[in-house]
This record gives structure tokens, C-alpha cells and sequence, in this order.
């Protein structure tokens, strides 16, 4: 996509001018997982459920190898498979196209990934079993709805893969906190560590995971550790606003931003405006003797 195709004002320059809600803890997280499993040469491609503007998938994007799949699934502007989900997208992303997102995401990557354009139900007929090795779910926040993403995820893993749930424990989601932990207690999902929004897990061993997140302390600089236990598994919690890792950069990260357009001046109030206010609060708040007194002497 060429530049002259992208209004100035809507290019994003860096990853901080999408809109999204990824924090630079959850992004240094992302990177420690995806690189080491570039590290050690696991195989799998990566499946995100949910991306709104595109924020999170840019960056995992970045950690996309050749002969990798990477697969994103969002309504975008299209219909809801249902009521209550409607009303979801209608009050909280009522901005989201699809012609946003992959505008931001080609401003960052030569390629889009492959889009699938409706509900998370839609992901596995376009996602083999056993194929994935990292899976965002950061879709519908409907308890019934984040069942079945869990479901999607866990069938499209790979042994050793590792999933991320958004919103596991935000006020206004508790559907996404009952199906998340729903999975923990019912469903096999294994916690390996907890950041402020996310729940980072595996259906397979989490002790590996976890001993390298604990060998090495140089990473987490910049972030609060603690060890806790969750019906006798150990878990990991994350918290703090650590140095965000290194982002990929846009091809109009060189450019210029647009000048703003100049504010309006505010013009100063009038001495007759003034005047009129103080004596409205002088009635207002003095005795009514002293009030008299002022309104004499002025005469």
C-alpha cells in the first residue's frame, strides 16, 4: 500500500498511534514468549481472535517465520451472530472497519495476514487442528462466546503452545473471568503467569515456561514478580510499566506528522462582565448590611 492511498492524518508513525489496548507489559511478555519459541525453532502459526485495530496483531506479526500462518478473526463492521453481541460491537466498537485495521497493519508489514471476516465460531473451518503454536483471544467478552474461544484454541494448539486471554479479570467482563477460570478448574488449561489484563496458560507442562521466566531477571526490568499458588499450581504475576521491547516500524515512521489545526483563542471577558459577576457574588454571600453599604458608596 502506497502512502498516497493512506490520508496523512489516519498513518499510524509507530505502534503507540494504533488504537488498541496492548501496555507495554503484555507487549514484553508477547515478545519472551514468541521469541523463544523462534529460539528453540518450534514449529506452529499464530491465530489471534479479536484484533480491533490491529494493535496487538502488528506486533505479533513481527514474530511471523517463513512458511508460518498467521490467521486474525474480527467482525469488523459486519453483522453480530447474535443480540447480545450486537450490542457489544455497537457500544464498544462502533469505529471498527476492516479497511482500518488492515491499513494500520500494512503501514507495518509488506503482507496482511489471512482475514477472516465474522465470528470466532468461523475459525475452525479456516484453522487445522494442531497447527498453532501462540493464540490470542481477545474476541467477544461473552461468557458463552469465550467458551467456545478457549475450545477453538486449545483444539488449534500445538503441544507446547502456548494461549493468552484478554480481559481475564476486568470489571465490565466477568464472562470472559468465569470461562477463563472455568478452563483453569474444568478444562485442563494451565496458568503460567498473570499481567494486569492477561492470562497467559498451556494445556501442557507450564514448568519449563515458568523456570525460564524465573532463570533470567535482566528482561523483567522495570516489573513487579511475585509467585502465588492457585489450587496448588504455581503461578506467576506480573504487574509494573516496563521499557516497551522493540516494535516494528512503520514505513511512515520518517514522514512528518500533520500540523494540528490551530486552536480558537479564547477572548478575554469583558471589564463590564467582570464587574457584573462581583457584585452577583457579593449579594450572594456578604450580609445584607455590608451589601448596602458597597451599593452606597458606588453611588
Amino acid at each position: 500500500m502506497t502512502s498516497t492511498l493512506v490520508p496523512a492524518e489516519q498513518r499510524p508513525r509507530r505502534l503507540n498511534d494504533v488504537k488498541g489496548w496492548f501496555p507495554s507489559l503484555d507487549q514484553v511478555l508477547f515478545a519472551r514468549f514468541l521469541s523463544r519459541q523462534e529460539r528453540l525453532q518450534e514449529r506452529g502459526d499464530l491465530l489471534e481472535m479479536g484484533v480491533y485495530m490491529g494493535k496487538s496483531a502488528i506486533f505479533t506479526g513481527t514474530f511471523q517465520r517463513p512458511g508460518d500462518r498467521f490467521t486474525v478473526c474480527d467482525l469488523f463492521d459486519g453483522p453480530a451472530p447474535d443480540g447480545e453481541n450486537a450490542a457489544e460491537t455497537l457500544k464498544s466498537y462502533s469505529t471498527l472497519t476492516r479497511v482500518a485495521f488492515e491499513q494500520n497493519y500494512l503501514a507495518f508489514h509488506d503482507e496482511l495476514p489471512a482475514v477472516i471476516h465474522g465470528p470466532t465460531s468461523e475459525v475452525p473451518g479456516h484453522v487445522a487442528p494442531d497447527t498453532c503454536r501462540f493464540v490470542h483471544i481477545d474476541a467477544s467478552h461473552l461468557y458463552e462466546h469465550v467458551v467456545d474461544d478457549i475450545a477453538t484454541a486449545r483444539e488449534a494448539l500445538l503441544p507446547g503452545g502456548v494461549v493468552v486471554l484478554d480481559d481475564f479479570r476486568s470489571e465490565h467482563t466477568p464472562g470472559v473471568a468465569a470461562a477463563t477460570w472455568e478452563a483453569v478448574f474444568n478444562r485442563g488449561l494451565r496458568p503460567v503467569c498473570l499481567s494486569t489484563q492477561k492470562l497467559y496458560g498451556t494445556w501442557d507442562d507450564p514448568l519449563p515456561l515458568q523456570e525460564e521466566l524465573l532463570a533470567d531477571t535482566e528482561w523483567r526490568e522495570g516489573m513487579n514478580l511475585s509467585v502465588q499458588e492457585i489450587a496448588g499450581q504455581r503461578v506467576l504475576r506480573f504487574s509494573g510499566r516496563p521499557k516497551p521491547p522493540p516494535a516494528p516500524e512503520s514505513r511512515f515512521a520518517h514522514e512528518e506528522a500533520p500540523a494540528s489545526a490551530p486552536r480558537a483563542a479564547t477572548p478575554p471577558a469583558r471589564p463590564a462582565q467582570r464587574s457584573s459577576r462581583a457584585r452577583r457574588l457579593a449579594a450572594d454571600v456578604l450580609p445584607p448590611v455590608l451589601t448596602r453599604a458597597i451599593r452606597r458608596a458606588r453611588s
